[in-house]
Parts: C-alpha cells; sequence; structure tokens
C-alpha cells in the first residue's frame, strides 16, 4: 500500500471532477494495493490511471508478473461496467460467450504502473489477486466524488 501511494503522487490535488481511490487485497501469499484516479463521464466512472504497489516476494519473470496485474485490473474493470451482469434465465446462464458478455474494450482500459516491493522470499501467487482490489478502489472514488457508496457489481449508472 505504501509503494501504491508513493508512485502514484496519492494526495496531490488532481484536476477538477477527479478523485483518488484506494483499496487493498490479500490472496495467495501476495498483497495488490490500486490508487486510481477516477472521474464520471456519462454517469459512468472512468479510470483515467492506476497504480499498482504489489508484494509478492521474488519476481521471477518481471515482464509476466506486471502483465498479470495489468490484465488482472483491467478483468476487474470490466465487472464494474453498467450493463455487465451475468444474468440467468431458467436456472441456466444467458451469457454464453463473449459477444453476449462483451470485456472490457482499449478504451475502458486505462494505463496500470505496476511497482513490486523487493524481496528475496520466495515466490507467492500472481494469477488471481491483481482482480479483487480495482473495483473497491474505482468505487471508493466515487464515494469521494458523489457521497455515493456503490456496493454492487456491475455498478449502476450514476444519475
Amino acid at each position: 500500500l505504501k509503494l501504491a501511494v508513493e508512485k502514484s503522487g496519492y494526495g496531490k490535488a488532481l484536476r477538477p471532477g477527479h478523485a483518488w481511490g484506494v483499496a487493498v487485497h490479500e490472496s495467495f501469499g501476495s498483497v495488490v494495493a490500486y490508487v486510481v484516479d477516477v472521474s464520471i463521464a456519462d454517469g459512468r466512472p472512468k479510470v483515467h490511471a492506476v497504480t499498482a504497489g504489489v508484494h509478492a516476494n521474488t519476481i521471477v519473470n518481471p515482464t509476466a508478473a506486471e502483465a498479470q496485474i495489468q490484465g488482472g485490473a483491467v478483468f476487474g474493470l470490466t465487472m464494474t461496467l453498467p450493463g455487465h451482469a451475468i444474468t440467468l434465465k431458467d436456472g441456466v446462464v444467458e451469457q454464453s460467450q463473449f459477444s453476449d458478455f462483451p470485456p472490457a474494450r482499449i478504451t475502458d482500459a486505462p494505463p496500470v504502473a505496476v511497482h513490486f516491493v523487493a524481496s528475496q522470499d520466495p515466490p507467492t501467487g500472481l494469477g488471481e489477486p491483481g482482480v479483487p482490489p480495482i473495483a473497491p478502489a474505482v468505487a471508493n472514488a466515487v464515494a469521494a466524488l458523489t457521497g455515493k457508496r456503490l456496493r454492487k457489481l456491475p455498478f449502476e449508472t450514476l444519475a
């Protein structure tokens, strides 16, 4: 968390209509913290930048590890997009492929800067830990902007 905060510039003034959001998550022996810069555009949160601080002990392949976190952030953002709900009808999932449930597109994907805590300890997991903290980080920024707490995925359109 400290690394993400330091690298993001958290606490410095952002442009009008923007707010910081922060969240941290631990799983599979790794800790991922996100600091996000968010505004509201057309009733939807717009993420302008993501800074990740990651403690996963020794990073064996830095390029692949960075890609895991970047991919996790964008995958997690897909779950926040209004209209991106998985629905059931008669006990069957209605979305069977990406044409029924489109992932976040490049226009939805902000730059994700990834920073790793230096460590000599044995490596830990990076497959899933990058996904869970992005939605709460964005929700915290939205709360700072609007006073409204988003507590359900996908996020609803903001009036």
